[in-house]
């Protein structure tokens, strides 16, 4: 699978000298269990609402978690959402809640502001949050991005789905292309790595990690049981992903951001595995102090 251009750029992009991200808002260590500030992705918990799906964190012995924008609030608010367009009312309730349960939100999205203005708003949602990095795909506004990113000393990380073979102005899903995105812009600005999403277009999780070595801000980790289509993830370690090599990967590149368990099966009863996924790399790094 791993072709002669996809190796050649793999030793391009390790020659670049890319700098990391700054650490001016570094993740507490407090959250961090086996080196790694480890959480579930809310998507996981999508068929929930977000109160719910802070509960369920807990649950699963997480410390951190990501949101998506779009999620139902709470039962007890009906009409409200987890979205960067809240009130200030239903925004104080949600940081109750994570206090409650003694979980700290660390990352938002995948998400997209249509102009300069929702940019701004998901910024000041993301500051008011107290949030580590924003997830999204939108390449069109990446000047839009930096400036807000050096205003705000947020993170911004490029996320990745499936390759779509009959949409060729979908280039998120290669990790050269991110990799050329970024490379000269300001270094809190890289890649959401979504390993699951890379086995999904028939890449090698691994090398994409070496190809975007000191640009990742944030890490979906996920298992397959195959390469090259979509499918269901699996327990870490029961896969073909090479999760212990993986990590081994972004300890070597001095990896400081959030890794999220986004973990797409099961939906209506995953907190076990989510939890058994936690565990895994809480095991591993202990193993590897």
């Amino acid at each position: 699978m791993k072709s002669h251009r996809f190796l050649t750029l793999i030793a391009a992009a390790a020659a670049l000298a890319i700098l990391p991200a700054r650490a001016d808002n570094p993740l507490p260590d407090s959250i961090k269990q086996g080196g790694f500030a480890i959480g579930p992705q809310m998507w996981t918990f999508n068929h929930f609402t977000a109160f719910e799906g802070i509960a369920k964190a807990e649950e699963a012995g997480a410390k951190c978690i990501e949101f998506f924008p779009g999620q139902k609030l709470s039962l007890d608010r009906p009409n409200a959402k987890l979205h960067h367009t809240m009130t200030d009312d239903d925004m104080k309730a949600l940081q109750d809640e994570l206090a409650k349960h003694g979980i700290k939100a660390v990352n938002y999205g995948v998400v997209a502001g249509k102009d300069e203005a929702e940019w701004k708003q998901i910024f000041e949602f993301a500051k008011k949050m107290g949030l580590y990095g924003i997830t999204t795909e939108d390449v069109g506004h990446i000047d839009i991005i930096e400036k807000l990113v050096k205003e705000y000393d947020i993170r911004v990380g490029y996320h990745e789905h499936g390759r779509q073979p009959l949409n060729r102005n979908y280039q998120v899903w290669d990790p050269n292309f991110v990799a050329q995105l970024v490379k000269d812009r300001d270094p809190r600005i890289g890649a959401c790595a979504d390993t699951g999403h890379w086995a999904t277009s028939g890449l090698v999780p691994l090398d994409c990690l070496k190809i975007l070595k000191g640009r990742i801000i944030s890490v979906h980790l996920k298992d397959r049981k195959v390469v090259g289509k979509a499918s269901e993830d699996v327990i870490y370690g029961t896969g073909i992903s090479d999760v212990p090599a993986m990590l081994t990967e972004l300890r070597a590149q001095n990896f400081q951001g959030n890794v999220s368990v986004e973990y797409e099966a099961k939906w209506m009863d995953n907190v076990g595995d989510v939890k058994t996924c936690i565990n895994y790399v809480k095991s591993w790094g202990e193993a590897h102090p």
